[in-house]
């Protein structure tokens, strides 16, 4: 593959494909390769735009008839938690998130399986292998980093015994934002709702960098497996005049 930066990026669509968010309608997409000197200053630029990145391709819906995506991001300097929030931040006191270089590992690798074949057995990445895993994670020309959560234990740190890994996040450090590429977690422990805490964990993390943004990625209303996104308030959503702030029409279900 070329990975030379060319003056300006090149755009692409892709064939109509089946959507994974809601029956009965098909999806395309544009994109672009993110490679070369410029990738994480284009990414920046393209996530404001409301692209996401996978690897070194940044995307985006380009669908005909639908406007069902929608980009979220969180604004983390306003944001304070639910009382339901807190309850997990506090049910959570006992895990470290450590940020780490976008690098996989056989542990990482055990805990996405194990989240994939829990929470996505019939999602295009159901069959992802070691391989597939490695090439998302160090596939990148931009700033990433993996954040690992572990449960603490005595004699962790330097020199100790790390704890459980219980989830991990790939996030990208963006220069008014963390965009959370892709996150899992163990499924066994529903009761930490860990999906909720990651991003809990992205906001404080945004904040005290002093950074205003924290990227969801889509939300897709009438998509019940999205709903979680809008339960961190305030924040805005990339409307066709530009970012707009978001009032929701019900508190939904905290289930991720």
């Amino acid at each position: 593959m070329n990975t030379q930066s060319a003056p300006s990026p090149q755009f692409y669509l892709t064939a109509p494909a089946a959507c994974p968010y809601l029956p009965n309608e098909t999806e395309r997409k544009v994109f672009t390769h993110l490679v070369g000197p410029r990738a994480s200053d284009m990414n920046d630029l393209l996530t404001q735009g409301g692209f996401r990145r996978s690897q070194n391709i940044a995307y985006r819906p380009a669908c005909e008839a639908c406007r069902a995506c929608v980009s979220v991001r969180i604004l983390a300097h306003e944001f304070s938690p639910a009382r339901s929030m807190r309850r997990i931040q506090a049910l959570n006191s006992d895990i470290v998130g450590t940020e780490t270089a976008a690098r996989p590992s056989a542990e990482q690798f055990a805990l996405f399986r194990a989240y994939l074949d829990d929470r996505h057995q019939k999602g295009g990445m159901s069959d992802m292998s070691s391989l597939d895993y490695a090439v998302m994670i160090e596939d990148t020309h931009v700033n990433t980093r993996v954040i690992e959560y572990r449960v603490r234990t005595e004699g962790s740190g330097i020199g100790g015994t790390r704890g459980e890994l219980v989830a991990c996040a790939l996030t990208d450090l963006m220069g008014d934002g963390l965009s959370m590429v892709y996150s899992f977690f163990n499924p066994k422990l529903d009761r930490r709702s860990l999906g909720t805490f990651m991003i809990l964990d992205h906001i404080r993390r945004a904040h005290t960098m002093g950074l205003p943004h924290v990227y969801l990625g889509y939300w897709v209303k009438g998509s019940r497996k999205m709903d979680y996104k809008t339960r961190f308030q305030p924040q805005e959503h990339l409307m066709a005049t530009g970012w707009e702030r978001y009032t929701p029409e019900r508190t939904p279900p905290l289930d991720t």
